[in-house]
């Protein structure tokens, strides 16, 4: 799609920004959040390494990313936001083709100091980014479009990347799964993604810019916004609810391969991203009319009762159910924390409020694996750790019900 489209076009191009935005984080979930818990089975079958080694490395992947966000959220503040995204994709592309010469745990390590970087740059929190930039009013619904890219990565990208690991192995897949990383993120950057609407005549949403018109930036700069018990709330309640869903994703697919067969942890990841994809669509429309807050605490207390029931089920059936539970909750959790963010500080500093708050909850997504899978080390089985899980969901849902409301007219009125 050629930049003349986007000055000449009588329709908002906001549009092709939101596919681009969607496309991403297909390829950024599809071979990053769910194909670390492909990465984690592959290692462990071919190489013989512990759960808890390797949940190790995936922590530690989260804490590089987590601490990324901060660098990076500056960077795009002041420049365009396809340099990074670029860069990122770049970074990412050659720490996958890189796993084929991982044989040491040390190694594995460099891979994914590498490989957290590249992800963290080029996927949600730019993208979010460049989401609440294009769209104010419809701000839930076009998140909630874009992030539907990340169930749509573990419909069709991890099942695939899955055949591609069990049927050559890392060494031989590994260049594969660079190649697609680099075809799904650097074209569609290159000709799709925009940082602002501004400079093709356009202001958020849709609405015609007059010559020399810029659109109002409104906020809570962001002295200001951690000061807030939302900001506190909502950030350590990420810490318990992102932890026990990213450590719980994570572990499904060696958790139903154990207890059932290969081709049924496959359809587990199916079931998972679809039912997310499902509840986000409608979640899209139902956000706008209901208190944020309480929508999350729902959410976080749903989590909970799935991976509670997770633990305990044994049958093909009943574990395929409580995944399709569980998938109402994975994408809208995520997708809940940029839009309480947006909500109630605005897009003056969104960048760098979500990038302090991702930093500290990425402290949870980073020590949820290595919780899950230290305690699946230690009791043989991963019963107590989903049930571990299922409790750090309940505090989540408890720590968000003390933020208050989303929405600043509430707070006035």
């Amino acid at each position: 799609m050629p930049s003349s489209v986007f000055k000449q076009t009588k329709k908002f191009p906001g549009r092709w920004v939101l596919g681009a935005c969607f496309t991403l984080l297909t390829f950024s979930s599809g071979l990053g959040f769910y194909g670390l818990a492909v990465y984690l089975q592959a290692f462990s079958r071919e190489l013989g390494w512990s759960v808890s080694s390797i949940s190790l490395a995936t922590t530690f992947f989260f804490l590089v990313g987590g601490v990324a966000g901060i660098p990076i959220s500056k960077f795009i503040a002041k420049h365009d936001v396809r340099i990074m995204v670029l860069g990122g994709a770049t970074l990412a592309t050659v720490a996958l083709f890189s796993m084929r010469f991982v044989e040491h745990r040390w190694q594995l390590f460099v891979v994914y100091i590498f490989y957290a970087l590249g992800w963290s740059a080029s996927g949600m929190g730019p993208v979010t980014t460049v989401v609440t930039r294009w769209f104010h009013v419809r701000r839930a619904s076009a998140l909630a479009i874009a992030s539907t890219g990340l169930s749509m990565g573990g419909i069709v990208v991890t099942p695939f990347i899955k055949w591609i690991l069990d049927s050559q192995g890392i060494r031989n897949g590994s260049p594969w799964l660079a190649l697609i990383w680099f075809l799904g993120t650097v074209p569609v950057t290159l000709f799709l993604l925009r940082a602002f609407p501004q400079p093709y005549g356009w202001l958020p949403d849709g609405a015609r810019a007059k010559p020399g018109e810029v659109a109002d930036i409104s906020g809570t700069p962001l002295n200001d916004a951690v000061k807030t018990k939302f900001f506190r709330a909502v950030t350590f309640g990420y810490i318990f609810a992102l932890g026990a869903q990213v450590g719980g994703a994570l572990q499904l697919v060696k958790l139903v391969e154990e207890r059932t067969n290969r081709s049924t942890a496959i359809l587990a990841t199916v079931v998972l991203s679809s039912m997310s994809i499902i509840s986000r669509f409608i979640a899209g429309r139902i956000i706008p009319r209901v208190d944020m807050t309480r929508f999350t605490v729902g959410l976080a207390t749903l989590q909970g009762l799935s991976m509670a029931s997770i633990a305990l089920n044994e049958s093909r059936i009943g574990l395929l159910l409580s995944i399709a539970v569980f998938g109402i909750t994975i994408g809208n959790m995520v997708m809940m924390q940029s839009l309480l963010l947006a909500e109630r500080f605005g897009v003056r500093d969104y960048p760098r409020i979500a990038a302090r708050s991702g930093l500290i909850s990425f402290s949870g997504t980073a020590l949820g694996p290595l919780l899950l899978g230290w305690l699946y080390d230690v009791a043989g089985g991963y019963r107590a750790a989903y049930l571990a899980a299922a409790i750090c969901s309940l505090l989540g849902a408890a720590m968000f019900s003390f933020a208050g409301p989303a929405s600043v007219d509430e707070l006035t009125s």
